[in-house]
């Protein structure tokens, strides 16, 4: 009878035993998938974050500010597209009606009350100043802008030609974009008899 009791107790523990041991082999697989989905997050998470930045470093703007006593305001955003043109957007107000030149012009720099200080035309090509897109033209030639009579215009275009932050003699970065009095004839050298400067702002990488 003992020799029964005995042998029962010995499989019973044996079982225990065999359970316990099972579930810790177990856990163990479970921590360590929870491990590698944490690490597969991670690099997603890390991919995202490389991603983001990469688009910012193809993103930038320009705060437009009144030049020559006009009272124009303005935001510039440009934006690096998969193609590799640059899509430019332009919103301002407090303009006067009618067509105004647009140029980027080769200095960064807004603090003339003319806005002199930004220099002349972006030319790193020494071309003749022109309409864009057709026989010669400056990289910094735009186009005209069409203001109606309350004062505000819009444009939006696709620039072939222009880069975003890559140091090349394409890199907007640190231009101005000017906004003159005038429109552009498009012929007159060097500007297209654009007038003078009433708005300005310097292209400074988004972010």
């Amino acid at each position: 009878m003992m020799k029964t009791i005995n042998y029962f107790l010995f499989i019973g523990a044996a079982s225990m035993a065999f359970a316990c041991g099972s579930g810790t082999n177990n856990s163990g697989d479970d921590a360590t998938d929870s491990l590698e989905m944490t690490e597969n997050h991670m690099g997603n998470m890390d991919m995202e974050t490389t991603m983001t930045d990469t688009m910012n470093e193809m993103s930038a703007t320009a705060l437009l500010s009144a030049a020559s006593g006009s009272n124009v305001t303005g935001t510039a955003t440009f934006t690096q597209e998969a193609d590799g043109k640059v899509r430019l957007e332009l919103t301002v107000e407090n303009l006067t009606a009618g067509e105004h030149a647009i140029h980027l012009h080769e200095n960064g720099d807004c603090s003339a009350d003319d806005a002199s200080s930004a220099g002349g035309h972006w030319n790193p090509d020494g071309e003749d100043h022109g309409k864009r897109g057709e026989n010669e033209y400056h990289a910094g030639d735009i186009d005209n802008l069409t203001v109606g009579e309350d004062g505000k215009g819009n444009l939006e275009m696709m620039v072939e030609g222009w880069s975003i932050g890559d140091g090349q003699d394409s890199d907007i970065l640190n231009k101005a974009i000017i906004i003159h009095a005038d429109e552009d004839d498009f012929t007159s050298q060097p500007s297209g008899a654009a007038g003078s400067r009433v708005a300005c702002g310097v292209i400074q990488k988004a972010g």
